[in-house]
């Protein structure tokens, strides 16, 4: 599903707001904490989980001390 959010400022940050039906079928409430993973094609938004915040970690400090591998690979 694709929805149109508009963004808002919020004290010094920028906030968007999901709409209720996008947030109930997707088991979001007030509160809740979700990961903004930035990628090629733009932001995605996933539920919070810890498991998943430690593997990106893991990922990225890889990709640093391995990008010079991973540029010769992506050639």
């Amino acid at each position: 599903m694709v929805k149109d959010l508009k963004l808002r400022q919020a004290g010094g940050s920028v906030s968007a707001t999901l709409p209720k039906d996008m947030a109930d079928r997707l088991h979001l409430a007030p509160g809740d904490r979700v990961l903004a993973v930035e990628t090629d094609k733009g932001i995605l938004l996933t539920p919070y989980d810890p498991h998943v915040e430690q593997a990106l970690e893991i990922a990225a400090r890889a990709a640093k001390r391995y990008r010079n591998a991973l540029r010769e690979l992506a050639k």
